[in-house]
């Protein structure tokens, strides 16, 4: 176009031949997309021809600072030092809601932008609205206020971080671009380092549940996102997690709130203990802070305090009840034996197709839907007894969600009247609490 010094077709041809972009040339196709001289459908092809030619680690981090210099990047001044999380989503992932209040009250600042679900992944957003007149809108001002008050805000991303990304992840979810660890690892990086925390780690999920199902995608995301960090000058550490198995009993977002809530009262499935305190202590670490055990904070009733005083901030009532359903479904055990198999993917369809998630970016969710997962792998079921309890507020729906939970779950039959059909060791990632934490990166 006259007056640029690219064209766009030039570009596309560049990454479709496999050729390596020019920084000048990523500056210029993102900031021209974020102006409408590149059009989405020109965008397309080049984000296309990046999912079959890839990019580099040099190009991606240009690629990620220019989707950060679309918009503006808060300034958080704060007196504690910052420190920020990212799950890349799984099913009954509530562990932000624990642990952003945990680790400001251990002393550190926690600035969570987080977003909604979509599909069979929850969204930290959607679970929130949950509780009765909280608000996930902030402004900058309103996000700095209450980072220095309280230690902790989670809320929706400002319309003015990282707009290029906003564009261009709409249009990779409608073109068949999404699947790409360079976009995808820009994506995140872009958001988490515009909105300003200088220390960052990230959930890599792997596993059925997750969007990355092999060890080997979920390391090479994790590596590209540590490469990110570290050249933007963000200490960033990743931990890859297993997400075969949903995280907790609760799947959904009223019955994850009162999960995230009994374990911020000394209590909680131990899985969910687990991951919470261990990504603790590497927000911790990063925060120079690595001297604080978490575990006690957690035990002493202070990260309670401050999930209240969160919560409060942003209009919310902690003590109000949560929603409930308005029909609940018990799913009692086919036969008895030892459930060897709880498939997170399955379970995630099911919370979804009760209304807990969405299909589309805007459709509504329901507040009260999901479900409660009774039984985990290595537990002993009883033929006749309660398995899962499907929460909804439209009855129709739970034909849809039956088909997808009985596919999730696998009973082994006894052999000789004990439990020998299930062995921990051999149950496969993420099955035991031992087993979330699957490997480490750092920057």
């Amino acid at each position: 176009m006259k007056g640029e010094p690219f064209a766009a077709v030039d570009v596309i041809r560049a990454k479709r031949d496999g050729l390596r972009l020019t920084d000048e040339q990523i500056g210029w196709v993102i900031d021209a997309y974020t102006r409408g001289v590149v059009g989405d459908e020109q965008m397309a092809a080049l984000a296309m021809a990046v999912v079959l030619r890839g990019m580099d680690s040099a190009e991606t981090a240009r690629w990620t600072g220019a989707m950060i210099d679309s918009g503006e990047r808060l300034s958080l001044t704060c007196s504690r030092p910052t420190v920020d999380k990212h799950s890349t989503g799984g099913v009954g992932d509530k562990i932000t809601l624990p642990l952003a209040p945990l680790v400001a009250a251990c002393g550190a600042a926690v600035p969570q932008l987080s977003g909604r679900g979509l599909g069979h992944t929850g969204g930290t957003l959607d679970k929130l609205e949950a509780i009765p007149g909280w608000r996930a809108e902030l402004s900058a001002d309103e996000i700095a206020a209450q980072l220095d008050d309280v230690g902790a805000v989670v809320c929706a991303a400002t319309p003015t971080l990282a707009p290029a990304d906003r564009k261009l992840y709409a249009l990779r979810d409608v073109t068949g671009t999404v699947e790409s660890v360079p976009l995808i690892a820009s994506s995140i990086m872009s958001k988490k380092i515009a909105e300003g925390a200088g220390r960052l780690v990230l959930d890599v999920k792997t596993g059925s549940g997750a969007f990355m199902k092999t060890r080997a995608q979920a390391r090479d995301l994790a590596t590209s996102l540590v490469e990110i960090g570290a050249a933007h000058g963000v200490a960033t550490t990743a931990v890859l997690t297993a997400m075969d198995t949903p995280l907790g009993a609760a799947v959904g977002n009223a019955v994850e709130v009162a999960e995230a809530v009994e374990v911020l009262r000394g209590g909680g499935p131990s899985d969910v203990v687990e991951l919470t305190l261990a990504l603790a202590r590497e927000m911790l670490a990063l925060a120079g802070l690595g001297d604080v055990d978490p575990a006690r904070v957690l035990a002493s009733g202070q990260a309670y305090e401050t999930w209240c005083r969160m919560i409060r901030a942003q209009g919310g009532d902690p003590e109000a009840p949560l929603p409930r359903p308005a029909h609940v479904h018990v799913v009692e055990a086919a036969e008895s034996g030892t459930l060897t198999r709880l498939d997170a993917y399955g379970v995630g369809v099911a919370a979804w197709r009760l209304g807990a998630g969405r299909a589309r970016k805007d459709d509504p969710v329901q507040p009260a839907a999901g479900v409660l997962c009774l039984a985990k792998p290595g537990d002993r079921v009883e033929r006749g007894r309660p398995l899962f309890e499907l929460h909804t507020d439209t009855p129709e729906a739970v034909s849809a969600a039956l088909p997808a939970l009985e596919a999730a779950c696998t009973i082994g039959r006894d052999s000789d009247g004990d439990d020998s059909a299930f062995a921990a060791g051999d149950a496969g990632e993420g099955v035991t609490a031992s087993r979330i934490v699957l490997e480490r990166f750092a920057s």
